[in-house]
């Protein structure tokens, strides 16, 4: 048996790069919304859905009538448009769930932060990640990847760094066998992170009331700089380095606790909280936000910005 495990580096590509780079992005989310326009049509007029085998037959046309599609490499063309196509089937589940959902929504400009090569189109080889359409690109490879890569996701974040997350098929390994006493039974909270059946328990270190004080000072600075001005544009980038700084502190410590956990115990339960409905309680929500228990109890929701 085979499972999907993910593998995350950070890149290092040069300023012409870069910019090749940032062209795909703003090429894939036109590919999108022309995509997301299409189907929304299709459904509004005739309730029809579309699949996105359909709408990768559009893409021929498209390079025609906009020749600067070519610059991007054809499979991660196709994977846009299957990202629309599972939006529809969220949107369509929840419909059919009783739900009321939104409709798929357009990106907007800067809304559009990864693209993905599903097969091929890139090579690992001696410190440099080959990429179709872009060139070889300097990578950090802080530990080896195990297993078959299926697919590379290229990502941006909010800062400007670049990452490349490899997807990689391992073999299942067969879980060790549970050893007397090595059960063990969490209860999250708000005064200590964590509570273990045993008494142990594990101090909440707050990370966003450490930055508040300097995240609010960013945000003001924010707030002052007119629209549209480089003031602007560089304020916003000192609030996203802090917010950058907090999820990545709050990762690190979930995984290094997580980590001595599964290396103690043999079985864990977590008591099951429903999260969603505890931050409406509007006296509690920013602790609730900052303590970020759901990084403990369902691990790979957050992946680090530092690596």
């Amino acid at each position: 048996m085979y499972v999907l495990k993910s593998f995350k580096y950070r890149i290092y590509p040069t300023k012409a790069q870069t910019t090749k780079m940032e062209r795909t992005l703003d090429l894939c989310r036109w590919v999108y919304n022309e995509t997301l326009a299409y189907r929304k049509t299709l459904f509004e007029t005739e309730g029809k859905s579309s699949s996105k085998y359909a709408t990768n037959a559009l893409l021929p046309t498209w390079k025609v009538d906009k020749p600067d599609l070519k610059e991007v490499f054809s499979q991660t063309l196709q994977n846009v448009q299957e990202r629309v196509d599972l939006a529809f089937k969220a949107f369509f589940r929840r419909i059919k769930a009783g739900e009321k959902p939104g409709y798929p929504r357009f990106k907007g400009k800067g809304w559009y932060d990864s693209f993905t090569y599903p097969q091929m189109g890139f090579k690992l080889d001696n410190g440099l990640l080959k990429l179709s359409k872009i060139g070889n690109i300097k990578i950090k490879l802080h530990g080896p990847i195990e297993g078959k890569i299926k697919r590379l996701t290229v990502r941006r974040t909010a800062t400007g760094k670049w990452f490349a997350c490899f997807s990689v098929e391992i073999e299942d390994q067969p879980k060790p066998p549970w050893k007397d006493g090595s059960l063990v039974g969490i209860d999250v909270g708000l005064e200590s992170f964590a509570t273990l059946s045993n008494g142990e328990k594990i101090s909440n270190p707050r990370f966003f009331r450490e930055e508040e004080h300097e995240l609010a000072r960013a945000q003001r600075k924010l707030s002052k700089a007119p629209k549209g001005t480089p003031d602007r544009k560089k304020a916003l980038k000192v609030v996203e380095r802090v917010h950058e700084r907090i999820a990545n502190k709050r990762y690190e410590f979930a995984h290094q606790i997580s980590n001595d956990l599964v290396k103690r115990f043999g079985l864990i339960a977590f008591e099951d909280l429903n999260i969603k409905g505890m931050v409406k309680n509007h006296c509690l929500a920013k602790s609730i936000h900052d303590v970020a228990w759901n990084m403990l109890v369902q691990p790979g929701l957050n992946k680090p910005n530092f690596r």
